[in-house]
């Protein structure tokens, strides 16, 4: 892939991609990919590599009452140019449960 002299660098500050930015990208195109709108982000660092990574809370099966539904966080990772290169799903818990 060549680069054009024209294109613009990543969003954010001085052309790194800031978690802002990181947290858009991120859900985007984890939505894209698994098919399912996120419905919060739970957690975000930046790699070593200057990408970041991801915790994103999906509704994986809504049951009645909603305090039972089962949820899922998946970790995207994104690189530095904001291109996703890793998705797994870390666990599935019931909606109204809490971490001790």
């Amino acid at each position: 892939m060549s680069v054009d002299p024209g294109d613009s660098p990543p969003p954010g500050k001085g052309g790194k991609l800031t978690a802002a930015v990181a947290i858009r990208t991120a859900t985007e195109q984890f939505s894209a990919l698994i098919g399912r709108a996120p419905d919060t982000v739970s957690g975000v660092r930046a790699t070593p590599d200057g990408g970041w990574s991801v915790l994103i809370d999906v509704l994986e099966l809504e049951r009645v009452p909603a305090t039972t539904s089962v949820m899922a966080t998946y970790r995207v990772d994104i690189d530095a140019t904001g291109e996703l290169y890793g998705c797994e799903r870390l666990r599935r818990y019931t909606r109204g449960t809490t971490d001790m």
